[in-house]
């Protein structure tokens, strides 16, 4: 298993290398990038991703307005909406923003700095990446540890339910709840649930936006949690309403297999009664993979699903981070956000695996390599 781990952590530094090639190559051939959003936001067009906007959307110019440093040249040219403006000002930005160099050093500049985590200044917001990635972490990790928590409490015990009335009416309208929660994706049942309960057309119970009142610092201990809670019930729930129909089935399914396994039999011809025989015998065998699967499940609702939530619901971590790093063009949050994602995405997926081999000791990933 040693062996296994060290070449799942050195296979980690291609993978990386690849994904961040990859996202480098298609930002180069994507329009707006941040020169072209200084250009918009000196031009007074720029709409930032934060920003509320009336009417269609568009962000307000006055017709005709005086633009700054009139010239022409191939500078200006290269970019939307720089004709009229000074090349000398064109190249004083593309400096400013590191695009007088060629890709290819850009590139491997870029990968210098990342191997010893500097990931540069924040184009738009005057700060270091490391530090916004700090400050927004919690709040992505808080909405993916509750999640994944809740969707065990409650898939765990409702597979169990649903297995040992295998083919009943329980099992059946149960497992047309699981379709429906698997079917329809987390975001829209967030949008539901502001309608319903956040001052969207019915009920104002919950708050909209943020992660704690403005006052959460007058508040007592209590106070705080309560508050706390009451900002993160609904995304929560729109999380675990999307994220528990695939581990009750995989519970259920695990379950129903130790049951037709001989020692089951056994302990039952044995006049066992049949909760010892679920909770003794077959619970910590059909647990075991459902367990191991935790680092995994942690990642897949903290990466697919809380993102959306995040901008739904104006919660500030990392899912908000990086869209509006995207809507920005704001290149270094873009790609210290996908370095730190993709790093914790194989950190826990080796975990999981690790894990699975600690439960199940016959499960032997060496054995099953080409």
């Amino acid at each position: 298993m040693l062996a296994y781990i060290i070449r799942r952590l050195l296979l980690i530094i291609p993978t990386l290398f690849g994904i961040m090639v990859i996202n480098f190559a298609v930002v180069q051939f994507s329009p707006g990038g941040p020169v072209e959003q200084a250009i918009s936001q000196i031009q007074g067009t720029a709409v930032d991703a934060t920003a509320r906007v009336s009417g269609s959307g568009q962000a307000e110019t006055t017709p005709g307005a005086q633009k700054p440093g009139v010239g022409s040249g191939s500078a200006a040219s290269k970019y939307r909406g720089a004709r009229g403006l000074d090349p000398e000002f064109i190249k004083e930005l593309e400096k400013l923003y590191g695009f007088d160099k060629p890709a290819h050093i850009r590139f491997i500049e870029m990968l210098k700095k990342y191997a010893v985590f500097d990931f540069g200044e924040s184009f738009f917001r005057d700060r270091k990446v490391v530090d916004l990635v700090i400050d927004k972490m919690p709040v992505s990790i808080s909405l993916g540890l509750w999640t994944t928590l809740l969707v065990y409490l409650i898939s765990i015990p409702l597979g169990i339910a649903k297995s040992v009335r295998d083919g009943e009416g329980f099992d059946i309208w149960t497992s047309v709840v699981v379709i429906i929660g698997n079917a329809i994706p987390n975001f829209l049942f967030a949008i539901l649930l502001v309608v319903l309960f956040a001052g969207g057309s019915f009920l104002d119970i919950f708050p909209l936006r943020g992660i704690t009142s403005p006052n959460w610092d007058e508040l007592s201990i209590i106070g705080k949690v309560l508050d706390y809670f009451h900002h993160m019930i609904l995304p929560i729930t729109a999380l675990v309403i999307g994220g528990f129909a695939g581990l009750t089935m995989l519970t259920k399914n695990s379950f129903i297999e130790e049951i037709n396994k001989q020692y089951v039999v056994t302990a039952r011809s044995k006049g066992l009664e049949e909760k010892r025989v679920l909770y003794g015998h077959i619970f910590r065998n059909a647990m075991l993979i459902v367990i191991a699967g935790f680092p995994s499940a942690f990642i897949g609702i903290l990466f697919t699903g809380a993102m959306l939530i995040e901008i739904i619901f104006s919660l500030d971590g990392m899912g908000l981070l990086a869209f509006e790093a995207v809507i920005n063009r704001d290149y270094p949050v873009m790609f210290g956000t996908l370095y730190v994602f993709t790093i914790l995405g194989l950190i826990m997926a080796l975990i999981g695996d690790i894990a699975y081999h600690v439960v199940d000791p016959r499960i032997d990933f060496e054995a099953n390599e080409v």
